[in-house]
Parts: structure tokens; C-alpha cells; sequence
């Protein structure tokens, strides 16, 4: 792959956020990479295949899945490069048909056929719950005892699950993606840039090309999301008001596809709901900047990089809805709100868009979204050992090879499960055949 040099960026503290950087070329040749070149004017990096793979065999895919359609669950699964692990984070409905049951054979068969593995675990599982419980990471649960129902939340599973997986990397890619190519893209792009990451505490955040619409007949390639515009301009106005300089170096504010090191991503507070996504900014920002004491004096010794990266591929997916961009757009605004690094200007600048906006009262502030402490102090031992003993939804999927040659489960445990008696399977390999026949109307 090769990608623009960045050639600009912007400092907040030890926070290192890199200007836009644009793919050149998907596949850039077997040739081994050299130094960033000039190229009529462009530096060009050059990250070879054998790199990209590096990092991929060192990297995990967090899927989180909402009631989506079997077919496009397929297609993500296809784009992730075969080296990486994937986890899939299913917050589906249950009841009156399981849909975290059709998932889970899904990725199986997939699984099979590629010759890879995989776990999977249910948001709601009560038994996941319990080991949150058993491990003191109490803040996720909700009155019910369960954990949260949000796309911040079953990031925050997935994180953990691929640190026990003992995965350097962690990537995240939503899995209403309908364009298998895109997700490819994305994943290289994580493995690109993490490998040029000059630090051990780095994030790779994908910008969109363009995201096409259908108006009057034809499409439309519009460059920016409806929330994207609203965050980024809140992100670069908190910049401006600590630098006094105008910037617009933010270009990734809503970006649900992105990666992370472990190194960092323990070390990140995470955010519930769809405020997740901006508020890693601000998580940074907060840590990291400079502004309030940091928790983590070893990090301040290096660099954060964020990379931003704007891909190839077009970016289709489920529209749903002006509800659901409002509440994003909401979600994002009140955690910049509520930040302790907030200045007085910004506030006011969100309370009026948000007043004009219809979304809050004259007077009113806007609502608090619950935050997430690091992972990196909870104690990883305790919680698998409880989620072995206690989940009913978690599944680890071995990868097979020829000869039936079995390799062992991603998450290594003390003593091995058997996917069916964990996930009450029996009999599932049977019914794959019957499963691929089914009409896909209603998946």
C-alpha cells in the first residue's frame, strides 16, 4: 500500500494528530519498502506486503453487530484479512427468533470455509455481566445488571477480548458495511499506518472518500456525513480556542472505523452509546494534552500519534434515519460539553446549536453520557475465568486445517470449552447446510 506522506499536523499536548492522508495505491507490489519518496511534488510512503501482514497476524477486528442482515454480516467477514482475529460483538435481538444464534453460525460457516477462528460473545449475556462484576469493572452494568446497551459498550467488550487474546492491534469496523472491498481497505489501512506509527501509543482513524446517496435518479458521491461536519467543527473549534489559531485538522471526529495499539487503547477511557468515536479525541486530549494532570506520566515521555486516513473505496451502509443522526450528533456534543478541558466559548457555541437545533430548552445544557474507565487495571484473570464459567453466548472458534489438523482457541483458557455446550449449539454443523438453502428476506 502506499499512502500521501502527512504533511502537516497539530499538537495538543503530547497529542500528535496528523492532517488527512490520502491512499495512493491499494496494492503497491511485492517490492520491500523504502524511505518516503517525493513524487512531482507528494512525499509517498511505501508500506510493503510482508509488513502489512505483520501487523494484520498481530491485529484483532471488532465487529459490533445490531440485528443487521446475514448477507452483509458475510460480507464483512470476507473483507477482513485472513490473518486477523475476529470478534464479533452481537447486541441482536433474542426473542422471538434468535438472531445472535443465526450470527454465530454464520461466522462458523465462514470460519470453516476459510480456514480461520473467531469468537463471539452477546452484549446482554448475563454471564458477561457477571464477570464485569466479579472482575470490580461495575460502571458498565446498567439497573438490570447487565451491560449497557450501546455501540460504545460493545467496543469496550471487544477491546478487552482481543487484549486477551494477546492482539497487539485492535481494530473496530461496524458491520453494516454492504462493501466488502471497503472493509479490505480499511483493515490494510490500520496495518499501514501502525506499522509507520514512530510511537507505541498510536491510532489509525478512516476518513471516507466519499459516501454515495441516491438524488434525482443518479448518485451522488457527498464527501461528508451529517455528523461528521457538526463534530469535526466542535473538535477543531476546542483546537483553535487553546492555540488561537483557526484549524480544521480534524477530519475523523465520528469515525466508527478505526484501530488502535493495545499500549493506547488500555489506557483509554471509553465512552457509551455512539458518543465513543469523539470522545476518544477528547479522551486523548484530556490524558494526554497537558491540560489537567495525566494518570499515565509514561506516555506524556512519548508521542500520541493519530493518523487519519481518507480510503479509496466508496462507503455504503444501512441509512437509518435523521433520528439516528441526531442522536450521534447529540451523543458527540454532550460528551465535548461535559469535558473538563471544555472552554467556556465552546460551550456556548453547543448550547446555541443545540438550542436552534430544537434538541434542548433555552437555559438547558445538554445530557451527561456515561464514561468508562481504562481497562488496563481490571483484572483480565478473574473476568475470563468468570466469563468461561458464566457466559451461555460466548464462542471461541477454532481454526481447521487439512487432515482436520485443529489449532487452539484465540483466547487461551485453563481448561478448553466446547462451543456447544457453551453456546447449546448441538448439532450445528448439521444444520449448515440447511441454514445456506434458507431465503435471506428476512436476515
Amino acid at each position: 500500500m502506499r499512502l500521501e506522506y502527512p504533511h502537516r499536523f497539530e499538537r495538543f499536548g503530547a497529542v500528535r494528530i496528523h492532517a488527512l492522508q490520502q491512499v495512493i495505491e491499494l496494492d503497491s507490489g511485492a517490492d520491500e519498502e523504502a524511505p518516503a519518496t517525493t513524487v512531482q511534488g507528494r512525499m509517498v510512503q511505501h508500506v510493503s506486503a510482508r509488513s502489512l501482514s505483520d501487523v494484520e497476524k498481530r491485529m484483532a477486528i471488532v465487529v459490533p453487530c445490531k440485528d443487521e442482515r446475514r448477507k452483509v454480516i458475510e460480507g464483512v467477514l470476507s473483507g477482513i484479512p485472513h490473518d486477523c482475529l475476529i470478534i464479533l460483538v452481537s447486541n441482536s435481538v433474542r426473542e422471538p427468533v434468535d438472531r445472535y444464534d443465526m450470527e454465530c453460525r454464520t461466522v462458523e460457516h465462514f470460519c470453516h470455509l476459510a480456514e480461520r477462528s473467531a469468537v463471539a460473545i452477546h452484549q446482554r449475556d448475563p454471564g458477561l455481566a457477571e464477570a464485569f462484576r466479579l472482575a470490580g469493572y461495575t460502571e458498565i452494568l446498567d439497573d438490570e445488571g447487565l451491560v449497557r446497551n450501546g455501540k460504545g459498550e460493545g467496543m469496550l467488550v471487544g477491546l478487552l477480548l482481543a487484549s486477551l487474546a494477546g492482539r497487539d492491534y485492535v481494530g473496530f469496523i461496524d458491520a453494516d458495511n454492504y462493501v466488502p472491498g471497503a472493509v479490505h481497505e480499511y483493515a490494510k489501512a490500520y496495518a499501514a499506518a501502525l506499522h509507520l506509527a514512530e510511537s507505541p501509543y498510536a491510532m489509525v482513524r478512516i476518513s471516507w472518500m466519499s459516501k454515495p446517496k441516491i438524488q434525482d435518479g443518479r448518485l451522488f458521491f457527498n464527501r461528508w456525513g451529517r455528523t461528521s461536519q457538526v463534530t469535526n467543527q466542535f473538535l477543531n473549534l476546542l483546537i483553535a480556542e487553546y492555540s488561537g489559531f483557526g484549524t480544521d485538522i480534524i477530519a475523523t471526529g465520528n469515525a466508527g472505523e478505526h484501530a488502535v495499539s493495545m499500549e493506547l487503547g488500555l489506557r483509554m477511557r471509553i465512552a457509551g452509546g455512539f458518543a465513543v468515536e469523539p470522545f476518544e479525541y477528547l479522551d486523548l486530549f484530556e490524558q494526554f494534552g497537558g491540560v489537567i494532570p495525566s494518570p499515565h506520566p509514561e506516555v506524556l515521555k512519548h508521542t500520541v500519534d493519530v493518523y487519519q486516513v481518507e480510503t479509496r473505496n466508496p462507503h455504503f451502509h444501512e441509512n437509518k434515519g435523521h433520528g439516528h443522526v441526531q442522536e450521534m450528533r447529540l451523543q458527540a456534543l454532550n460528551v465535548l460539553y461535559h469535558s473538563p478541558i471544555c472552554l467556556d466559548p465552546v460551550r456556548e457555541e453547543i448550547r446555541t446549536f443545540l438550542t436552534e437545533q430544537g434538541v434542548i430548552g433555552p437555559g438547558e445544557e445538554p445530557p451527561a453520557e456515561h464514561v468508562y474507565p481504562p481497562l488496563l487495571d481490571l483484572d483480565r484473570s478473574r473476568f475470563l475465568a468468570a466469563l468461561v464459567e458464566h457466559s451461555e453466548s460466548f464462542v471461541q472458534i477454532r481454526r481447521h486445517r487439512i487432515a482436520d489438523i485443529v489449532v487452539e482457541e484465540p483466547i487461551l483458557l485453563n481448561s478448553p470449552i466446547d462451543v456447544d455446550d457453551v453456546l447449546d449449539l448441538n448439532g450445528m454443523e448439521e444444520d449448515l447446510a440447511d441454514d445456506l438453502t434458507e431465503s435471506d428476506a428476512d436476515a
